[in-house]
């Protein structure tokens, strides 16, 4: 219990290491105020296997997607997107539930192991099979922004939750020897990719 409020915390503090409360445009209180009711909860959590049993995640509306992808720190070089103009066409996809605060916790989080190599199209279904739920790009942002070494503890991954009108689909990977946000055809496997997906969302 007590190593899992310490994670809470360890997270709280990484978003203000980062300069959160400055993007949000708030006060560092005002901030931590957003976090505080999320700290009950954390203190149960117990995740499945090698899942990770929560992500602090901070809504785009917030802090905007681009400045937080920028602070993220992967062998040393910053994160990119080439996706900025496209960003703001993204949106949940049906039977994605997103909380409507402003800070939320994502729970019992995976980076999809067992989809790599699976088309986007064929990995959704087998998420929602499983009763779990995919990403949004703001949980795959957050994922990274407090687990860096994501891509070499575990694999590169996908945000199914999230899809405009076309068939790309949110990734995460390095790039260029980067951290990215970029995008991959929800008709293409990658053996490098992997469909991540939630046990769910606090409300």
């Amino acid at each position: 219990m007590h190593q899992q409020m310490t994670e809470i915390d360890r997270q709280a503090q990484r978003l203000h290491d980062l300069g959160y409360p400055a993007l949000a445009g708030l006060e560092p209180d005002d901030f931590d105020a957003l976090v505080e009711p999320l700290r009950q909860v954390a203190e149960n959590l117990v995740s499945a296997g090698e899942r990770i049993p929560f992500v602090l995640v901070v809504s785009s509306t917030l802090v905007p997607t681009v400045e937080a992808v920028e602070r993220w720190s992967v062998r040393g070089r910053g994160g990119w997107t080439d996706m900025t103009a496209e960003l703001a066409d993204y949106r949940p996809i049906e039977g994605v539930e997103v909380p409507e605060q402003l800070v939320y916790l994502l729970l019992d989080v995976d980076t999809g192991p067992d989809t790599l190599d699976v088309r986007p199209d064929d990995a959704l279904p087998m998420i929602r099979d499983a009763g779990r739920t995919p990403l949004t790009i703001d949980e795959g942002v957050a994922l990274v922004t407090h687990h860096p070494d994501v891509f070499e503890t575990r694999n590169a991954f996908q945000a199914l939750g999230s899809r405009a009108q076309n068939k790309r689909v949110p990734s995460f990977w390095v790039s260029k020897g980067a951290p990215r946000l970029g995008w991959c055809w929800a008709g293409n496997p990658h053996t490098w990719l992997g469909a991540a997906s939630a046990g769910g969302r606090t409300r």
